[in-house]
Parts: C-alpha cells; sequence; structure tokens
C-alpha cells in the first residue's frame, strides 16, 4: 500500500487475520491491495522492494521487528524503517471482522514522525556496595568482583564462611541514610566495623562505630528489609531482590555486572521556573507535584520547584497535575501525545468507523496485557484503540478532555496494580473531567481506571462497560499549553452539547477557579497583586483597584495565604464565559488625599485603617496631631515632623559662632563670653 510517500507493508501473519487490502488502502487514503502472508519468511524480498524504493517504510509487525530491522541495517535504511501492530490491537479479536477502521488509525498513527528526546549521561566507575545478609550477600559479591569493584557489607554474617581469599573488602554495617542517584551515591553507616582477618571461626570485625561515610556507583540491596529509597523500583543504580529467592538474586546480579561506563538517561520532564507557583514571600502555593513524586526527585528551591534528571522515574505524576505548565512531559513531547490522538480519532472517523474509545497504556506491561488478551481471550473490541504512552500518569485533564472533543465515547487508563504510587495523581484528573463533562450537560462517567494484571479482566471490563449516550464530536485543534487546550475542548465541548451554562462548579483542589474578596474588609493593599505569580490578580497604575482575571488563576492560594486582613477565598470552578480572558475589576476605591497639600497617595480604607489601628495605640502616634502624619503624603510627613516642637531629626542648638572682635568687647566691658 501506498499512502503518500510512505510505503505500508500489511502482513496477515500466516492467515490468521482476514483483511480485505482494497477497502484497508481505500480507508487510508492509498493505493494498492497488496496483503501478505509470511513478509519475514519466504516473502521477505518484498520488504527488500520496498526498502529499495527510498522513501519511508512502515510495517504492520513488532514480533519479527528484529529480522526486519537487520535486513534494514544491511541495506544502510535502518532509519527510514517503523514498525506498528495491527495483529494483537485488531486483527486477533472477537470483533476482528469490524477492525478495519481501527486498523485505518493504527496506520495513520504510524506515519507520524517521533522526535528525539533529551537525555542525560550518567557515569558508573563500577565502584558497587552489596548489602545483604550472610552467605547469599557473600556469593553475591563473589559473582560481581570479576566484573565491579565490589564491597560486602554485611547486615548479619552468622551463616557466613570466610572466604580462602579476601577478593574483595568485606565489612559490616547497617545503612542509616542513603542519598544520590546512580554513579554517586552517598550512605551514613552505623555499626561500620573492617574484618578482623585474624578470627578463626567464622567471620569477625573490629571494634564498630557510628557515622561512617562512603560512596559507590550501583547498590545491590540483599537484606530483604525496608528499601532504602522510596519508589526504589525508579533509582537506577539501586537493585534489590529477596535473599530468599535465588532466580531472583541471580537477576540483579546479572544486571549489576553491567553496570559500568556511560549511560543515558532519558529527560522526562522539562521544567520553566517562570511558570512555578510553588511559592511567593515566604508563602507556600501550589505544591501538587511535591505531593505526589513517588522517586523524591523534586524539591522546593524558594519560590520554584527543582527536578533532579537524574533520580526522575518518569511517572510523569507532575507534568499531569500541573496547573500553570511549569512542569512538562518531554518523553515525548505531550504536544506529540495530542496529534497522536487526533490522528487516531480523524483516521477512524475517515475509515468509517463510529463512536471510537481510546485506551490509554504503558508501553511495557500494558502492551504484554493487550498481547495476551488477543492471544488465549478475545482481545480488545473492534471500537477500543490502543495508545501507548512511557507512562500512565503522564497523562492529564487536557489530554483526557481533548480525546472526549475528538469524538473518543471513552477514555480507559491501564494502571498495573502493582505501582499505586505511580498513579495517585489519575484519581483527581478524572473527577475534574467527570464534573466538566456533567457540568455541561453530559451523563459524565467517560473516563475510567482499569486497574487489572488480568488479561481476561481487561477483556471483559471493555466488552462489557460502554458508553450508554453518544458524545458529539466537538470543532477542536489543540494549541498551546495545558490551559489553552482545556479551555479550546471545553468550549468545543458546550457547542457540541449546546451547553447554555457559563460556569461549571470543579471540585476542591480543583486548578481553575476564581478568587472571591470581601470587598468590605478589603482595603487594596495589594499585597495579593505581589504575590499573585500567574498574574490573575493585577491592579490599575492609575487608579485603585483590584482586577482578576479568572484563565489565569491555578487556586494556588498564595493569594489568601499573603491577605492581611484574610477576606479571600478560592472558589474552585470553571467559567466558559468571554469575560474570563481579561482582567475585570473587583473592587474599587476612593483616592485618598493628603490633608496638607492634597496630592492622592493611597486608597481611603487603607489610610483609615492604618489610623484606626495606630492612633493613640502606638507610641509615635499618640496624639491626634501625630496620627495626623499618617494622613499626609510622605513629602509632607516629613515636613511636618521637620517643625514640629518634638521633631525627631532636630539636634541639640548649634553654639553661635565667636570672633576676635567679640572677645575684645567682652574683655573690655569686664565679662565672659558663654560658650
Amino acid at each position: 500500500m501506498r499512502r503518500g510517500d510512505r510505503t505500508v507493508l500489511i502482513c496477515d501473519c500466516g492467515g490468521s487475520m482476514e483483511i480485505d487490502g482494497r477497502r484497508l488502502a481505500t480507508a487510508c487514503g492509498g493505493d494498492g491491495d497488496a496483503v501478505f502472508t509470511a513478509l519475514c519468511r519466504r516473502e521477505i524480498n518484498r520488504f527488500v522492494d520496498a526498502l529499495d524504493s527510498g522513501g519511508p517504510v512502515d510495517v504492520a509487525c513488532t514480533q519479527e521487528a528484529p529480522a526486519f530491522a537487520e535486513v534494514a541495517e544491511e541495506r544502510a535504511a535502518g532509519d527510514r524503517v517503523s514498525f506498528f501492530n495491527i495483529r494483537e490491537a485488531a486483527g486477533w479479536s472477537d470483533e476482528a471482522h469490524s477492525a478495519l477502521p481501527k486498523m485505518a488509525a493504527l496506520i495513520a498513527e504510524a506515519a507520524l514522525p517521533v522526535p528525539a528526546s533529551r537525555a542525560l549521561t550518567l557515569t558508573s566507575e563500577g565502584t558497587c556496595l552489596v548489602y545483604g545478609r550472610g552467605q547469599a550477600a557473600l556469593d553475591a559479591a563473589e559473582r560481581l568482583s570479576d566484573h565491579l569493584s565490589v564491597t560486602c557489607m554485611l547486615v548479619d554474617a552468622e551463616d557466613a564462611l570466610p572466604p580462602s581469599a579476601s577478593e574483595f573488602p568485606i565489612v559490616a554495617g547497617r545503612i542509616r541514610q542513603a542519598a544520590g542517584r546512580f554513579g554517586r551515591f552517598e550512605l551514613t553507616v552505623d555499626r561500620f566495623a573492617e574484618r578482623a582477618p585474624w578470627i578463626r571461626a567464622g567471620l569477625g570485625f573490629e571494634r564498630a562505630v557510628d557515622g561512617a561515610q562512603s560512596e559507590c556507583d550501583v547498590i545491590v540491596d540483599l537484606t530483604g528489609d525496608t528499601p532504602l529509597f522510596p519508589a526504589p523500583e525508579k533509582r537506577d543504580g539501586y537493585l534489590r531482590a529477596d535473599p530468599r529467592d535465588p532466580a531472583a538474586v541471580l537477576a540483579v546480579v546479572l544486571q549489576a555486572s553491567t553496570m559500568v561506563g556511560e549511560f543515558e538517561k532519558p529527560i522526562y520532564v522539562t521544567v520553566d521556573d517562570g511558570l512555578c507557583a510553588h511559592s511567593r514571600n515566604r508563602k507556600t502555593g501550589c505544591t501538587r507535584c511535591l505531593d505526589l513524586c513517588p522517586a523524591g526527585a523534586i524539591a522546593s528551591a524558594g519560590d520554584v520547584v527543582t527536578v533532579d534528571p537524574a533520580l526522575c522515574g518518569g511517572c510523569g505524576l507532575c507534568a499531569g497535575v500541573c496547573p500553570t505548565s511549569a512542569i512538562t512531559y518531554a518523553y515525548p513531547d505531550t504536544r506529540i501525545v495530542h496529534e497522536r490522538v487526533m490522528t487516531l480519532a480523524s483516521a477512524y472517523r475517515n475509515a468509517g468507523g463510529t463512536a471510537p474509545r481510546l485506551l490509554v497504556h504503558d508501553d511495557k506491561k500494558g502492551i504484554q496485557l493487550i498481547e495476551y488478551a488477543a492471544r488465549y481471550g478475545r482481545g480488545l473490541p473492534a471500537d477500543v484503540i490502543p495508545m501507548a504512552v512511557n507512562e500512565v500518569g503522564q497523562v492529564g485533564h487536557d489530554i483526557l478532555l481533548g480525546a472526549l472533543a475528538q469524538g473518543f465515547q471513552e477514555v480507559v487508563l491501564l494502571t498495573d496494580p502493582r505501582r499505586a504510587d505511580d498513579y495517585a495523581g489519575l484519581a483527581a484528573q478524572v473527577d475534574l473531567v467527570d464534573a466538566l463533562l456533567t457540568g455541561l450537560g453530559d451523563a459524565g462517567g467517560r473516563v475510567r481506571v482499569l486497574d487489572t494484571p488480568d488479561p481476561d479482566a481487561l477483556s471483559d471490563a471493555l466488552y462489557g462497560d460502554r458508553p450508554r449516550s453518544v458524545l458529539p464530536n466537538a470543532a477542536f485543534v489543540p494549541l498551546g499549553r495545558k490551559k489553552s487546550v482545556t479551555r479550546l475542548a471545553v468550549k468545543g465541548l458546550a457547542a457540541a452539547l449546546a451547553t447554555a451554562v457559563d460556569t461549571v462548579p470543579l471540585p476542591a483542589g480543583a486548578p481553575y477557579g476564581r478568587v472571591a474578596v470581601d470587598t468590605e474588609g478589603c482595603t487594596l493593599c495589594l499585597a495579593c497583586v505581589a504575590a499573585c505569580p500567574t498574574g490573575a490578580l493585577q491592579d490599575n497604575p492609575d487608579r485603585p483597584q483590584l482586577l482578576f482575571q479568572e484563565d489565569a488563576c491555578v487556586q494556588c492560594g498564595l493569594c489568601a495565604a499573603t491577605c492581611p486582613e484574610k477576606v479571600i477565598t478560592l472558589e474552585p470552578r470553571y467559567s466558559l464565559a468571554d469575560s474570563a480572558l481579561s482582567a475585570q475589576l473587583v473592587f474599587e476605591d476612593e483616592p485618598y488625599a493628603c490633608i496638607s497639600c492634597g496630592k492622592p497617595y493611597g486608597t481611603r480604607k487603607s489610610i483609615e485603617a492604618i489610623v484606626s489601628r495606630l492612633s493613640g495605640k502606638h507610641w509615635m502616634f499618640a496624639t491626634g496631631e501625630r496620627a495626623n502624619l499618617i494622613r499626609m503624603c510622605e513629602d509632607c510627613r516629613v515636613t511636618a515632623q521637620f517643625h514640629a516642637k518634638d521633631n525627631p531629626f532636630a539636634g541639640p542648638p548649634r553654639p553661635l559662632p565667636r570672633t576676635t572682635a567679640d572677645y575684645e568687647q567682652a574683655r573690655a566691658e569686664g565679662r565672659e563670653l558663654e560658650d
């Protein structure tokens, strides 16, 4: 099949799928009707012919991708070949007869370019600490000693047999604190003791000390105790295994043996400090990413947060919940995900499909579960289009709303129950989307999390539960950052549903809403304006006014925390009105004129509030005359204090100047001059 400048090779995998090549080509907007049966075997020459044509080649097979890639490399064409799956994703299914629109969607998605992501280089010199108990730890250290520079630290040495030759250091101790990352772990060890080689029976150690410091590149933890790090599976270079499981121990030993040299680690997220709403003026605002990061890779750094790319495990929760797009997912960029969703939806519709559903899964366990469901069960329904991402946790409400606005009737998020911490933020994203949909007049319930490791349960859930109502397709193109994409999607859905509401109430903690100000207590001090990190609260340089732009508010709470009058509260909601895009007047006060020169220098309520708090209560303003200083501008206040009897700027009287004539006259008169 030819699609533009691309050659698409379709194989029915030994006749295990029924594919009408002509119909599929027509549905994809391409030419040709060839469907191969054994492309990876006796028809491999057709793949070579496609390579020789000089253009990009898309192969509908992932199982034999290594074999195809090897042939492509031999012909210096490896960079022109990509692979996608229509077998487990569509052809092996109880509804395979209706899966042609899904195949067309998957073919269209495969043609999208995927830009390279940035990477961080980590270096390991091969310094390894084997940390465990008895003989199991010693045996693991001995296996690793041929590959790495090993030190074995024993928590318990009771059943350990002394080696006949000291090929690596053996010490005793218990790690009190561990920090750092692959290539640069830092350890604090209590009860640290070096081995005493003169002990006759068993392993003996010298006198123990606490607080010993050590560094290493790799840690192999065979203690079976509590992990040294949060989310240990995400800490590169930290390998754990149950010492009672020989197979697991051998697996981590083999993995550790290769961890020397330079390694490329993806940079999963991008941080823009200028958009962060974490803190201002020592007041804490948004902490959504800090609260959710399972790997401890995010830390507060004053007014902003920092993400250590060497510690980041790529779960994407921070990017999913960040309300300002200060943290965005970059593996790949969220823009690419939106483009994939749009391509899948439009290609499915163009091929004659209606009411598709989107299954979002990770590119590891999720793919495996789908394959098992296809091989041993019913597979995926014909209306369910799978889309692999690096981590399901990276999916935020903007992606979910975008998918629904593109015409997907439901979005199912497939998660792994063994990694609950990686999905801690999904529930809030689902609740937010559900609140928006129900507020727009839809039945809601169009996003669900499917947490199962069972392929049959996956199929049963997808075949059994389907949306009861049809969500109209909205005119929507995802442009801009998260807030812009969300607004475009919500406005599109509102138009499609013929919604007349202007505002939709949202659950507590939602990143959208307005700031409610009790104007009776507001003094227009504008502390909230100075604290607002997004410019939602503004002032008017020409008049004493407080303005608010609702579309810019992320409900971080910094304004409420900063307000000295405590008259600000947050109201989570979503405004569809166009007025939310511009600054609206919240409160206006009269200018206060200086009682001396008449120049306006403040607001009436702020000056009166200061007078009421200080007049007669502070020693500097104990009298009415002194209190009037507050009612003066900065220039008149200085003048009034200078001319007052108790002028704080006045010093002792200056001595009169004396001349020679003065002294001569005083002598002639028989008197002395006073100083």
